[in-house]
């Protein structure tokens, strides 16, 4: 069996990255001495989008020895006004273009998309309809440039005003459940489904053959909270008794994530989400996962580094 990839996206320096506070290659410079194979891009990280640019990413990841499997873009399908909506798709079809060329050398290439904001007089008949149209029309596109499109049970985009349209699993399963292609898939995130007041194993469970990526960090419990605390919050914001922290040292069961995985007979790319609190816990992050997939799929024959 192939075993899974892992990549990495910074999540510590999300804000200074998209605002061009820090360099992009002084990223990959510090990717390139983690223990993974590749990196996850989010559109505003490029300092610019021009194609010149974007390939000389392109070319200095690949120098490090680096893949760019995995794009995050944040699509916002849930929208009232429709010509709003097809500039959302148009931006899709610009990235998906521009991915087909990123160093990949297994070959795959994704980009994420979200069913948009959970805006409040969008009812879920009309958002959910509003979702589909739009990922079919991405579709066509999808297969002539090989790249995949994944949606996300997701939270909230940090550059977001309101969370996640299929925050829950009643929209969320609605939108998979109708869309049937081999080009679109699931990117699994089991920390949101437990800031969403879900269970992940429950959730990893219920779309495993549909998922083709996956995101990796981990919630711990705050000093003084409970963990029922959670739940509480389902559908009404982010748990206040949760923070991002070290994955394998909080509270997803990752042992139980990836025998899942194993069985499902997963190999694509596993992107880790962390470096809030610095670089060193990316770093431990990198080092607990990479051991774990040791373990349950067996230790890679030629690890990068």
């Amino acid at each position: 069996m192939t075993r899974p990839h892992l990549a990495a996206f910074p999540k510590g320096y999300f804000d200074e990255l998209c605002r061009g506070e820090r360099s992009l290659y002084s990223w990959i410079d510090e990717a390139a001495e983690l223990p993974i194979d590749g990196i996850e891009m989010y559109p505003d990280f490029y300092p610019n989008t021009d194609d010149e640019t974007i390939h000389d990413v392109y070319a200095y990841a690949a120098a490090k020895g680096l893949a760019i499997p995995m794009l995050c873009t944040s699509p916002d399908f849930t929208h009232p006004d429709p010509t709003y909506r097809q500039q959302q798709i148009r931006w899709m079809q610009e990235w998906m273009v521009r991915m087909a060329d990123s160093p990949s050398p297994s070959g795959f290439r994704s980009c994420r998309v979200l069913s948009g904001q959970n805006r409040p007089l969008v009812g879920t008949d009309e958002g959910v309809r509003w979702v589909i149209q739009a990922i079919e029309q991405l579709l066509p596109v999808a297969a002539q440039y090989r790249v995949h499109l994944v949606i996300e049970n997701h939270y909230k985009d940090g550059q977001w005003e309101y969370p996640e349209f299929a925050q829950s699993l009643e929209r969320f399963s609605a939108i998979v459940d109708r869309i049937h292609s081999p080009w679109f898939g699931v990117n699994y995130d089991p920390s949101n489904a437990l800031v969403a007041g879900q269970d992940p194993i429950e959730v990893l469970g219920r779309f495993q053959s549909r998922v083709l990526t996956m995101h990796a960090s981990d919630r711990h419990l705050k000093t003084g909270f409970d963990v029922h605390e959670i739940t509480a919050f389902r559908g009404r914001g982010y748990p206040e008794a949760l923070e991002h922290g070290v994955i394998g040292q909080g509270l997803i069961d990752y042992p139980a994530v990836m025998k899942i995985l194993h069985d499902r007979q997963f190999s694509g790319w596993i992107s880790i989400e962390d470096g809030v609190h610095g670089p060193d816990d990316l770093k431990q992050s990198a080092q607990f996962l990479q051991k774990l997939l040791d373990e349950v799929f067996g230790r890679a024959k030629e690890p990068r580094r």
